[in-house]
């Protein structure tokens, strides 16, 4: 089909009022430019010792959304990258080029809609291979894994991308492990090098598990959960060097609801939470429940000599955003103790901080004690932003803090030759210039050593990593 014979659809969604909307606005409005810029300027000294990138994708819509746009569900995916070597920085940003976004260049405007509004075009508008699809989202994360960057996405597969050029070649099931789609946050095991991943269906089995090998084979195809008799969202996973940590929030997909016009999603707290831990060896899974509670992100899981399970993860009492609220939603990170053999699980809060998001932890560590978590949070005037870093010190209880007073992003472990660092993105709210931080991993509190100053604003998005 040729851009001459696309026709109008009549029920064509309307326009989402840019305008008024939080998170298309400010320090989240879309990024629309590409660009390559070398030779960055920097305020400070880049430390002699770091080389590597920093990557980072986000929800970013190539043109004005219609229908409808939910942060941070929707949107296409750009990918960002500040490259370091001998004291000097590059930037380079590239859209994730989906089917989708391709024909919407063609046509200089949006096709499809947001997740939540239902819409997809027909083949009058976008061709019989696109007709009644939705738009694929893979700007979540991103993963590099047996010589893949992947772009990943909630619930589907992601997109392979060029390691130089960050130009989008293909979408990528990894030898068939993520077949019927993935995580945006699958786990790679720093000592096995092995990925392991999830992904949850509309449709029977409701859940299924996967793993890849270091070497990029398949080692476990898509296996099926017991436990569900309906489908729910999981955003993230946690993994120690025995289990695949799964926790499954009362936050259902609602299909009967969605067709007569109602919400696709429902918070049901009445069902609980239920745990679900996967022995990696095979065995049989232990489920465990506990009261109604919402998760985003976890920062890492281990196991204990006593054979309990540690993890640690950001709690929210319900997911904001999705549904309506049912109280003040605090979030903060916590520690839960699962016991396989009772089946009984304490949570305890281990900061004294509100608010936050984002945990991360150096990822060498992960599956172990990991020590130290990283947040981000606000202070206590809300500005509609997360402000602040926060370092949590989870032996001594310890919190430290750093608040550049902008719009701050996720912070990544970035591990030099002989020290290591902490890095984030951060965008300036009243002049809207982006830059990178390089913190000390020992004294993150004292400030940056470097701030590199990019050549284009970076929106206000979500996950990253280092690559080296």
């Amino acid at each position: 089909m040729t851009n001459d014979t696309l026709t109008t659809d009549p029920h064509r969604p309307a326009p989402v009022d840019v305008v008024h909307h939080t998170h298309l606005n400010g320090v989240f409005a879309p990024q629309r430019e590409e660009v390559d810029v070398v030779d960055l300027p920097v305020v400070g000294e880049i430390p002699a010792d770091l080389k590597g990138s920093y990557l980072r994708n986000g929800p970013n819509p190539r043109f004005d959304p219609i229908g409808s746009f939910v942060f941070p569900l929707d949107g296409d995916g750009m990918v960002h990258r500040v490259s370091i070597a001998d004291g000097r920085a590059s930037y380079t940003n590239r859209f994730v080029r989906t089917p989708m976004v391709e024909l919407e260049e063609q046509r200089g405007e949006a096709i499809w809609s947001g997740v939540m509004d239902g819409y997809t075009p027909p083949a009058s508008v976008v061709g019989d291979a696109l007709a009644g699809t939705t738009r694929q989202l893979p700007d979540i994360n991103i993963v590099d894994h047996a010589g893949k960057l992947l772009a990943m996405a909630e619930g589907d597969r992601p997109y392979l991308l060029d390691r130089e050029k960050l130009a989008t070649l293909a979408q990528e099931d990894c030898d068939g492990a993520m077949r019927v789609g993935s995580t945006a946050h699958p786990k790679i095991d720093p000592h096995t090098g092995e990925m392991v991943l999830f992904n949850y269906s509309l449709e029977a089995p409701y859940l299924t598990w996967s793993i890849v090998g270091a070497d990029g084979r398949v080692l476990l195809s898509p296996t099926p959960v017991d436990g569900l008799d309906k489908p729910y969202m999981i955003h993230d996973m946690a993994l120690t060097q025995k289990y695949v940590v799964l926790f499954v929030n009362p936050l259902v997909f609602d299909l009967a609801a969605a067709m007569t016009g109602g919400a696709l999603l429902s918070w049901q707290p009445e069902r609980g939470t239920r745990i679900a831990l996967i022995p990696r060896d095979g065995g049989a899974i232990r489920w465990i429940d506990t009261e109604a509670f919402w998760v985003w992100h976890f920062a890492n899981a281990f196991d204990n000599p006593d054979g309990t399970v540690t993890v640690d993860y950001v709690e929210h009492l319900f997911p904001g955003g999705l549904t309506k609220p049912t109280g003040v939603n605090n979030p903060a990170l916590t520690r839960a103790l699962l016991n396989p053999a009772t089946g009984a699980v304490s949570r305890t809060q281990i900061s004294d901080r509100f608010g936050i998001e984002f945990p991360r932890v150096d990822d060498r560590l992960l599956t172990l004690d990991h020590g130290r978590i990283a947040t981000v949070g606000k202070s206590e005037v809300d500005d509609g932003f997360l402000e602040s870093l926060f370092f949590h010190d989870v032996h001594s209880g310890r919190d430290e803090v750093w608040s550049p007073g902008v719009a701050i992003g996720e912070p990544i472990y970035i591990p030099g030759e002989t020290h290591d660092y902490w890095g984030a993105i951060g965008t300036d709210p009243e002049d809207l210039t982006s830059r990178f931080y390089i913190l000390d991993a020992d004294n993150p509190a004292d400030g940056p050593l470097a701030t590199i100053e990019l050549p284009i604003r970076v929106p206000a998005g979500l996950h990253g990593i280092w690559v080296q």
